[in-house]
């Protein structure tokens, strides 16, 4: 006798999971952030130089990440990918930026604020200000200047008197300086038309304030960005640029149209085979297929991963594994039915006999793709996320959602004696 209740369950578990996709999909898609080669932007790869006598660790490294994260803040930019490779070098991807020649500037300069005298002898650095203690203001012509504050106040002001004490003018200056290297003099660079320190201010007379400006004939812009700078920190080391990459926006969005479209065509054909060759069990393949792209897609999201062109191809791929797992299932029911086995039991031996195929083929993919993780850099680190993510889910869909649906067609009893329907003939069965 049919039980048609089992059929019409299977009718409202299909209507349910179309209507849940097709409500939530496009904001679940929306909602997940693009790597740089899909909506433009730049890598660079930096070559960590530690300062003499010292030596790169791991917490100088994460130091160094640290302080990069800061500025990338700065720029706006969301989900930047800053990881650590080797030994000794640190790779920087940020997504949708724009402007890129002001974010290397941010990234690169180690924002070393000193203040030294005429001789070049430092007295205070950058370390002496307040957290954030950097900003923008004007001066009484209504020229931009760069705000700054110190942690003690007094210190700037022994600072100021030591100056008046030592120098006689025009020599009674406090210079300023970003990123003073050795070599550098402020004898040489106040002969330049555009001298490498910011500012020279004449001191006449001891200053104990907390409060600063720097003046240095700066835009609006540059006095912006200054403070940014130091409110950012300054980096443990020196970064030298070894490798960049840059993706304009436009080829970025073009290279993602290109590649959904190939996945749109390489899926259908899978349906169109499994359809063909496996009858009812290839549609219901089809409907398994349809979930197990939607689950992939939130799971991501709900990562916040950065999906990028390889992992995309990471979920192309799993879906060709989610199709092997029913195809051995099939194919595995298909023997059963040969034999001369009741389509029920038919479809109980084929999916026991085929799960621990399923699992092995599962299980060593998934060791692959964690050793890519784990020695990979960071776009084939993105394949093999989306790889293990698409693995898992499609076990997920391709056993138990496969099984659970055409479960309730066989159980039903409608399709007894009807081995067509499950692409045997009927002069390819033995009698038992």
């Amino acid at each position: 006798m049919v039980k048609k209740w089992r059929i019409g369950l299977f009718f409202v578990i299909v209507i349910l999971l179309g209507g849940l996709i097709s409500q939530t999909v496009m904001n679940t898609a929306k909602g997940i952030n693009l790597g740089l080669d899909l909506q433009g932007g730049f890598e660079i790869l930096y070559e960590v130089h530690p300062s003499e006598g010292q030596e790169v660790t791991d917490e100088t490294l994460q130091a160094t990440v640290s302080a990069l994260n800061q500025r990338v803040n700065v720029l706006g930019v969301s989900e930047p990918n800053i990881s650590i490779e080797g030994e000794d070098r640190i790779r920087v991807q940020l997504a949708g930026v724009d402007d890129q020649q002001t974010a290397r500037e941010l990234l690169a300069t180690e924002a070393d604020l000193s203040f030294r005298d005429v001789e070049d002898n430092e007295y205070l650095s950058g370390e002496d200000l307040e957290e954030n203690g950097a900003g923008v203001g004007f001066d009484q012509t209504n020229q931009p200047v760069v705000t700054v504050e110190f942690k003690d106040g007094d210190a700037f002001g022994d600072v100021t008197q030591q100056i008046i004490n030592q120098y006689s003018p025009p020599n009674n200056r406090l210079v300023i300086w970003l990123d003073y290297e050795e070599g550098d003099s402020f004898r040489e660079e106040v002969q330049k038309e555009d001298p490498k320190y910011l500012s020279a201010p004449t001191v006449n007379e001891p200053l104990y304030h907390k409060n600063i400006q720097i003046e240095g004939n700066f835009e609006l812009e540059e006095a912006e960005f200054l403070a940014e700078v130091l409110n950012s920190g300054s980096l443990p080391v020196e970064l030298e640029e070894i490798y960049s990459n840059a993706v304009g926006a436009s080829l970025g969005e073009d290279a993602m149209e290109k590649t959904i479209f190939a996945g749109f065509i390489g899926i259908g054909l899978i349906l169109a085979y499994m359809v063909v060759f496996y009858r009812f069990m290839g549609a219901i393949a089809a409907v398994t297929l349809g979930a197990y792209i939607y689950i992939v897609l939130t799971i991501f999201n709900w990562m916040e991963g950065v999906l990028t062109l390889p992992g995309i191809a990471a979920l192309i791929l799993g879906v060709g594994m989610a199709v092997d797992a029913n195809i051995i299932t099939y194919e595995r029911i298909k023997e059963e039915i040969r034999a001369g086995r009741s389509i029920m039991s038919a479809f109980k031996s084929g999916a026991r006999r085929s799960l621990s195929t399923i699992v092995d083929a599962n299980i060593t993919t998934i060791l692959a793709a964690g050793i890519l993780f784990y020695y990979g850099t960071s776009s084939v680190q993105g394949f093999a996320v989306m790889l293990i993510v698409s693995i898992l889910t499609s076990f997920l869909t391709a056993v138990y959602g496969s099984r659970l649906l055409l479960g309730l067609w066989v159980k039903s009893r409608i399709f007894n004696k009807k081995p067509r329907v499950f692409g045997v003939k009927e002069s390819e069965i033995s009698e038992l």
